[in-house]
């Protein structure tokens, strides 16, 4: 794996307004990360901590999540780190419904609008991965890491034009812990998210990158997917645009509508993809769309249960 990589982290420091993230930026501090990098970004000073191999870590402080108002950090996103390998928001996780104790990754991308950002599955991966070990050192055995199906907060808040996630052009994940209160004050849950983001550079495994289709905002089958690993422990999935099929409905992914936007989202994905997964109960006419994907893209549809004997998958690559 070539050395020297650059990823940056957006986090709000502010611990009356940031869930998860100002406890992270105080863990980060603590253990040392957070070295003055010799500039600003929206007014305040960037962090920096490099590792043995060369690779480098931003840490941007703000006073709200930068997805909040994108129009006014956008501009410094690009002019300080338009160039690096991978880029992430901390930030926690809420909802009806959602799952407690949950360490979480999920990509960036508006599915109703077919607007999705830059996705790299390999490091998507070694986060995960990074967090479950983590996770297993500090015994924390009340949570889990997961994956979460890829949206945008800025959208679903009504803070941003879709649209602005394409003016990024790094490949960029919400990193975030679930999903009420007393998770979100979890200090060791927090302290495994902050240890983990200097690691998604770790490892240059073998992956098969998969589109996963359909079902709910936490599939529970991608996320196992996630933590997969065969043929001796050299091979792994690697997952990154999640696609949950309530947003399938709600952007109408019906027929050449459907297949235009998720070939922009396969296209969005680095190194593009070796499978297309779709959930078993996904409508008919979405597993058409699916299906003349794989034909366009040259690559196999699985069900979501043939994620469970990857051995058994015939690639085409």
């Amino acid at each position: 794996m070539k050395d020297g990589k650059k990823a940056v982290y957006y986090i709000c420091d502010d611990k009356n307004w940031g869930h998860v993230s100002g406890l992270v930026w105080e863990i980060l501090n603590e253990e040392g990360y957070l070295n003055p990098a010799g500039f600003s970004f929206g007014g305040r000073e960037v962090m920096k901590h490099a590792d043995s191999k060369g690779n480098e870590f931003y840490f941007a402080p703000s006073d709200t999540a930068v997805c909040l108002d994108y129009p006014r950090f956008l501009p410094d996103m690009n002019r300080y780190f338009k160039d690096f390998d991978m880029s992430g928001m901390v930030t926690w996780h809420e909802g009806a419904n959602s799952p407690d104790k949950v360490l979480t990754v999920h990509t960036i991308g508006d599915v109703p609008s077919g607007c999705f950002g830059p996705a790299n599955p390999l490091y998507n991966h070694n986060l995960v991965w990074a967090m479950e070990k983590l996770r297993k050192e500090a015994e924390l055995s009340d949570f889990s890491v997961v994956t979460e199906a890829t949206h945008w907060s800025g959208a679903h808040d009504g803070f941003g034009d879709p649209q602005l996630i394409l003016q990024y052009p790094v490949p960029m994940v919400d990193i975030e812990v679930g999903s009420q209160e007393e998770s979100w004050n979890n200090r060791d849950a927090c302290r495994v998210l902050a240890r983990s983001l200097v690691h998604v550079f770790d490892e240059d495994v073998k992956i098969k990158s998969l589109l996963c289709v359909g079902g709910v905002h936490f599939e529970q089958n991608f996320a196992e997917a996630a933590h997969t690993v065969w043929d001796g422990g050299s091979t792994f999935f690697g997952v990154s645009h999640i696609i949950a099929n309530q947003w399938l409905v709600s952007g109408e992914y019906e027929n050449d509508n459907g297949i235009k936007r998720l070939s922009s989202c396969i296209e969005s994905i680095a190194g593009g993809i070796d499978a297309i997964v779709f959930h078993d109960k996904l409508k008919g006419c979405y597993k058409d769309v699916v299906r003349s994907l794989g034909e366009k893209y040259n690559v196999p549809i699985l069900k979501h249960h043939a994620l469970r004997n990857p051995e058994n998958i015939s690639w085409n690559k």
